[in-house]
């Protein structure tokens, strides 16, 4: 399974994910209760290599989350629903990565971390949606262990 597979899947077991119709990757539209999710890369954070030959490699996927909700302008209680689902998500991922039930991408599951953050309103507009965008990271370890090219 893909990492962006393994997201997705992941996603949908957040308790209130079900109030989302349809979530997308790569697009979503104006319609409230969809989402969509932008994969953003694999960045390397930082490599190093030991006296056995070993390579440790901190990486972290990236990923832009976006919801569209209901909002009407001025509609203060939806703005409120509507930010306390963004942050529910957002603890939710946390806890989810502290106790380690989140899926594992490298080989070092203890050293693992998944963050949402950054939840905002992206755009909204007078047909009473609003877009709100959350920065997802994976950051994990690979190990790579090199053959002894040195040995004749």
């Amino acid at each position: 399974m893909t990492a962006l597979e393994q997201v997705k899947k992941w996603l949908a077991t957040f308790p209130q994910f079900d109030i989302l119709t349809n979530f997308r990757v790569d697009y979503t539209d104006k319609v409230p209760g969809t989402g969509g999710i932008l994969p953003d890369g694999l960045v390397e954070v930082s490599r190093r290599r030991d006296i056995t030959g070993c390579t440790t490699v901190t990486n972290q996927y990236n990923f832009a989350l976006y919801y569209v909700f209901e909002k009407a302008p001025g509609d203060e209680e939806g703005a409120e629903a509507n930010a306390d689902w963004i942050v529910d998500l957002q603890e939710w991922a946390q806890a989810q990565s502290v106790s380690g039930i989140a899926p594992i991408f490298g080989d070092d599951p203890r050293s693992e971390r998944i963050t949402a953050q950054n939840g905002t309103l992206y755009q909204a507009d007078e047909e009473g949606t609003a877009v709100y965008v959350v920065q997802l990271s994976v950051q994990f370890v690979r190990v790579f262990k090199e053959e002894n090219k040195w040995l004749i």
